[in-house]
């Protein structure tokens, strides 16, 4: 198998377990099993049972922000951008559960490069958010900018936190939810 190929398989079957066990009493030794391959490969690809993490953190946060770029490509106004990136996001942590479960349980990693990793996706998600406003809005400061996108954020993270709890809320749904909130604070600023 092309080197490629068996490392997005070993980083499909580690966030599996990840997601299953979390971080802590996820094995090597079971990762290896699923993935059929020896412990020493998976330690010669990654070094690590961080590095493995830290791993399948940066695939995750490479492919939402992909998807989150690609859907606001186009978009002819404010309102749409936003509305098409709320979905973007709610459309990823419906279809990639496991890969958001590694996300949104940085508590448990506290002390490990995957804190440092996770606070990078943010960041992303936030310089994208933030890039995305000055094209859009009248949004004066660039401090103003990046707090407001720091907000958009955070709500956003909370509300899809919430939606694990309600699975009978769609992507479609929560990014309604949340256009209700956003859309009403920044909708003055829109040029």
């Amino acid at each position: 198998m092309p080197r490629a190929e068996r490392e997005r398989q070993m980083l499909q079957v580690a966030e599996e377990v990840f997601a299953e066990r979390g971080y802590v009493s996820a094995s090597m030794d079971e990762i290896a099993e699923r993935v059929g391959v020896s412990k020493p490969m998976l330690y010669e690809y990654f070094h690590s049972k961080e590095g493995l993490l830290l791993a399948c953190i940066a695939q995750s946060r490479a492919e939402l922000r992909e998807a989150t770029e690609e859907a606001v490509l186009g978009a002819t106004s404010a309102e749409e951008a936003l509305r098409r990136g709320l979905r973007a996001f709610f459309v990823y942590i419906r279809e990639r559960r496991q890969a958001w479960s590694l996300l949104r349980h940085e508590m448990a990693l506290i002390g490990t490069g995957a804190s440092d990793e996770i606070e990078e996706t943010r960041r992303q998600q936030t310089d994208l958010i933030a890039k995305l406003m000055t094209g859009y809005f009248g949004v004066g400061s660039p401090l103003r900018v990046e707090a407001t996108a720091e907000f958009v954020v955070g709500a956003c993270e909370r509300l899809a936190v919430w939606c694990e709890r309600h699975a009978e809320v769609t992507p479609d749904r929560a990014t309604d939810y949340a256009m209700d909130v956003l859309w009403t604070g920044l909708r003055e600023r829109a040029q």
